[in-house]
């Protein structure tokens, strides 16, 4: 399997390349040269763990590695999680949640962090080298990227995130962290500043090189590899319906991204229901055409505070006929105005997905319905997806969601939602307290680029 950039200057990559490569040095983002179709194959899976599920849906993407160091950095990578099954589905009636919080930093990102990780550790040992790694964050992917990368000798790792805008817990995942190799920089900016400064780093691809860049966003393409697996094993999980529906909350497009090359590859989804909050720009595209950036609405699911979402342009790449000039000029044009009017037949042409959004008290209220009927707790993020969900689901087929977070880790919405329950996990609580370390700067290109100067290894 080769990989080439969505804007066509980048080819022939094999994926460890790939991988070390992160961002296409052309300001795209990689893509396989094809999907594989496994169709003939899920039913064979269906009883296999969760390590051996996730080799064989990997392995067709992966020349590269052999089969036994692939398998070795699978196993180490679902080690650290405390669910033998790593991400188990939960049935409430006739609604079932993907719990993808069980990692050591209880955010669905640890699944393919943990994996990233690793394989950097691998393939810098093997080849003698070092790695800074640039990432930016709207809460969970700095934890969890941290996690992943904290005392490894070959790599340092630079987390960008937007001050007062993640909450504190995840915050504190992220600056408690007081390793040699971590550095956390707090952006007086939103998200949308943070990647986009990331992004024109990136670009600058004499420092990129001078200092060895990485990657572990979404930009990543082993981060959508390693998220497609859970698709797969939740379908196991359902016993293998001919059909069903996967409701994703989504602000970045990688994790439902991961969803749409699942379906790709053969897994019998018929709808992925995209779900956003206020930050509505991609549930707006899906339903009209209309993807044009407004101001960040700060909710009470932060993770989602994103009006430009990165992985958008591989999704446009392959609704374009993988025309990597049409996709050029519709992210410059986006660049330049803020807005793309895309006709809407080009979204008609994919009946995939559906689309909607809901507002802060719609979230409230779903997590205190999920208690107060279940007994059981929904993080903000979740309860986007669900309400969502509920709303256009046409209830024919099963109903999966996505939980991305554990619901501890988002105290303010917690409290609103259930004003006399206390949820905690011991992983958090151990938190409190603790010395924090961070560096705070302006949303300015030339002081973060002096900053990763003066630590890079």
């Amino acid at each position: 399997m080769q990989y080439h950039s969505t804007r066509g200057q980048v080819s022939r990559l094999k994926f460890v390349e790939t991988a070390m490569m992160g961002l296409a040095s052309d300001g795209g983002l990689m893509v396989p040269q094809s999907i594989p179709d496994v169709s003939d194959k899920c039913a064979s899976w269906k009883r296999l763990s969760y390590e051996a599920l996730a080799f064989e849906v990997m392995r067709p993407f992966i020349s590269d590695l052999p089969e036994s160091v692939l398998k070795n950095i699978i196993e180490k990578s679902y080690s650290t999680f405390e669910d033998p099954l790593i991400a188990p589905v939960r049935s409430l009636d006739n609604l079932h949640v993907l719990e993808l919080f069980h990692g050591p930093t209880l955010a669905f990102k640890d699944i393919a962090l943990q994996f990233l990780g690793n394989l950097f550790d691998f393939v810098l040992e093997k080849t003698n080298s070092n790695l800074n790694i640039l990432g930016a964050t709207s809460g969970d992917t700095g934890g969890a990227a941290i996690a992943g990368i904290k005392g490894k000798k070959r790599i340092n790792i630079f987390v960008l995130y937007p001050e007062g805008k993640t909450s504190r817990l995840q915050e504190r995942q992220m600056t408690t962290i007081i390793e040699d190799n971590v550095h956390n920089i707090c952006l007086n900016g939103s998200f949308d500043d943070c990647q986009s400064l990331m992004k024109s780093v990136f670009s600058d691809l004499s420092f990129r090189k001078k200092y060895n860049l990485g990657a572990v966003n979404s930009v990543n393409w082993v981060r959508i590899l390693a998220q497609i697996v859970y698709y797969f094993h939740a379908w196991n999980q359902l016993d293998c319906p001919s059909n069903f529906d996967v409701a994703v909350p989504t602000g970045n497009f990688g994790n439902i991204f991961a969803g749409y090359v699942a379906k790709q590859m053969g897994l019998p989804i018929r709808h992925l229901i995209l779900a956003t909050n206020s930050n509505d720009i991609l549930a707006r595209f899906f339903n009209s055409g209309d993807y044009s950036r407004t101001d960040v609405n700060f909710s009470e699911s932060p993770a989602m505070d994103i009006q430009v979402a990165s992985n958008f342009e591989r999704y446009l790449f392959y609704q374009l006929d993988k025309s990597s000039t049409k996709v050029s000029q519709v992210m410059e044009d986006f660049k330049v105005t803020g807005t793309v009017s895309l006709k809407s037949s080009w979204s008609e042409q994919d009946r995939t997905f559906l689309a909607g959004a809901a507002s802060d008290m719609e979230t409230i209220n779903t997590i205190r319905y999920f208690h107060d009927q279940y007994n059981y707790l929904i993080d903000p993020h979740t309860a986007v997806g669900i309400s969502v969900a509920q709303r256009i689901h046409q209830k024919d087929l099963p109903l999966l969601c996505l939980s991305t977070a554990h619901p501890a880790k988002f105290d303010r919405a917690m409290k609103a939602a259930l004003p006399n329950e206390i949820v905690q996990h011991p992983i958090l609580s151990r938190l409190e307290g603790l010395p924090e370390r961070k560096h705070s700067m302006e949303v300015d290109e030339n002081s973060v680029k002096s900053y990763i100067v003066s630590r890079a290894i």
